[in-house]
């Protein structure tokens, strides 16, 4: 049965060159129905009016696909995805990731499993610890084609938080909103310690409500040195900053 709101996500969606089949958008009312039940017993959106969920979340996220080719890549890691973001979208749209999902919240982890269980989705790891942390392990550093963060934190400590996952020569793209482009000055000298380089910048305004949004596309050099990321809650309370 279409909604509203899912022939919204169609039409938007279609114009970017993007098709969805009856099965992602089945999944896509299960993800929406699955997340308000959830959120009367913890807190993982303040969006639960249909029609935001799918434009501010739902397109929000597959924004990505807009500026990247998602069939070229392999493993994406979503780092601080609280309900899913951007990750989960991606994950529908393009069922061939191999998507892991880093969060430091039991709580969410336990809802991104279930949810994962009501979509059918495999070659999806949801993992609970701090993202210093998981980086650290073999596992996980230097090891995904592309990392993503959406309104996680500034992009100075967003680097230190994705980059240390990113292999050589893969991205970590940075989700922003209107704030980002006063955020990328500050963030330029974590970006540089942590081997990453600005590749590009996009823009693009939300539909319907008319905000801003912003994509960096950052591009790493090389391998992480050994001393990043810094012991978990440091580079929050002391980001990497320019030396003044």
């Amino acid at each position: 049965m279409s909604t509203d709101a899912q022939q919204l996500l169609v039409d938007l969606l279609s114009a970017q060159g993007i098709v969805l089949t009856e099965k992602q958008l089945l999944q896509f009312d299960i993800y929406y129905r699955t997340l308000v039940e959830w959120n009367e017993k913890m807190n993982l959106t303040g969006i639960t009016d249909r029609e935001q969920v799918y434009l501010k979340h739902f397109y929000d996220s597959l924004s990505l696909a807009f500026f990247l080719p998602m069939e070229e890549v392999s493993r994406l890691a979503d780092i601080g995805s609280g309900a899913g973001f951007p990750g989960i979208p991606l994950k529908i749209v393009y069922p061939h990731l191999k998507l892991t999902i880093v969060d430091s919240l039991q709580k969410r982890i336990h809802f991104l499993e279930h949810l994962s269980s009501e979509l059918g989705l495999t070659d999806a790891a949801f993992i609970h610890g701090r993202a210093e942390d998981i980086a650290r392990l073999p596992d996980h550093r230097d090891q995904y084609d592309l990392v993503t963060a959406r309104a996680v934190a500034r992009l100075a400590v967003l680097n230190e938080f994705c980059l240390p996952f990113v292999k050589t020569n893969g991205l970590f793209v940075a989700m922003k909103g209107a704030s980002g482009e006063e955020e990328l000055s500050e963030a330029r000298y974590s970006m540089d310690q942590l081997k990453g380089s600005l590749e590009r910048a996009e823009k693009f305004t939300l539909p319907m409500e008319e905000s801003s949004r912003q994509l960096f596309f950052v591009r790493k050099k090389s391998p992480t040195p050994p001393k990043y990321p810094r012991k978990a809650g440091l580079p929050l309370k002391e980001p990497l900053l320019p030396r003044t």
